[in-house]
């Protein structure tokens, strides 16, 4: 089945938005592939790029497979040949992607020359080292800031003795996903809590915010887009209308400022983004796993 995820960066020239298809292919999970290949992508305005990882293409039968679903998916759509973005170390399996003729990019291959040069030694072609459990304390940290996220998530704890972070925005401004963010890749205890009306209303923090407020971050964002967030979530709704979403968005922005808070718009800013600029902000300097 095809299922795909769509990357677009809008063109301020006005032209026709063109549309190619990419595919990320790994012999291990494919989160390399995908984390470096989304950054390239976004560096090209006015094409919508179509794209699917196929993970754990470790020999080369399940490589032919692949590029049978590749070859079946360019045939429907038609136009110019596919984008393949490999992290592929076994040898027999990128001489298959490199004979299917589609354009294959090894996400490794510009670096793996002069690293070897540098350091006076080859490569070793190990499956998986990239994301590889090496550090078990780097992992515990990691799932028990993960727990953590989940246990404070949308006000459901509000004892923030533990936490590094706390975000705070109306409800759909992306918290929840920041949080999980911070937690999987950095080991961050980020929780989050959800403005709500009566916090508006009043326009001031509650009372058991206060106290951490050297840990808070507001996020914001565009009205249009969080009604249409939460038109998903809940169509034809009073809380997906555009008046409600305005009111809000306002209330809290006016909130932030008042109290001070740093805040940032998630209307056009990746998670990962978000999560940079708020460790930054706040002065959270950890090591991405």
């Amino acid at each position: 089945m095809w299922v795909e995820d769509v990357v677009e960066v809008a063109s301020s020239g006005g032209e026709t938005m063109r549309e190619r298809l990419v595919f990320y292919i790994s012999d291990g999970t494919g989160i390399t592939a995908e984390t470096i290949g989304h950054s390239l992508l976004t560096q090209f305005a006015g094409v919508r790029f179509h794209t699917q990882r196929f993970s754990f293409v470790d020999s080369v039968d399940k490589a032919r497979d692949a590029l049978r679903q590749i070859a079946h998916a360019a045939g429907q759509r038609g136009g110019e040949r596919p984008i393949i973005m490999s992290s592929v170390v076994d040898e027999a399996v990128m001489a298959e992607l490199d004979a299917s003729g589609a354009l294959i990019l090894d996400v490794f291959g510009p670096f793996i020359g002069p690293l070897e040069a540098e350091l006076g030694k080859q490569r070793e072609r190990h499956v998986g080292h990239a994301h590889g459990m090496v550090d078990f304390a780097a992992y515990e940290a990691r799932i028990n800031a993960t727990n953590y996220a989940l246990t404070h998530d949308d006000g459901g704890n509000v004892n923030y003795n533990e936490a590094d972070l706390i975000l705070v925005g109306v409800s759909r401004s992306g918290k929840t996903p920041t949080c999980l963010y911070l937690a999987l890749h950095y080991g961050v205890r980020a929780a989050n809590y959800p403005l709500t009306d009566d916090d508006l209303e009043k326009m001031e923090l509650p009372a058991f915010l206060r106290p951490h407020r050297r840990k808070l971050y507001g996020l914001t964002i565009e009205p249009a887009r969080l009604r249409q967030i939460r038109q998903e979530r809940r169509p034809d709704s009073r809380y997906a209308t555009i008046e409600q979403c305005r009111k809000e968005v306002a209330a809290a922005e006016s909130m932030f400022k008042a109290e001070r808070i740093p805040v940032l718009s998630t209307t056009h800013t990746s998670i990962e983004e978000i999560a940079s600029k708020v460790m930054a902000a706040l002065g959270i300097q950890r090591q991405l796993f």
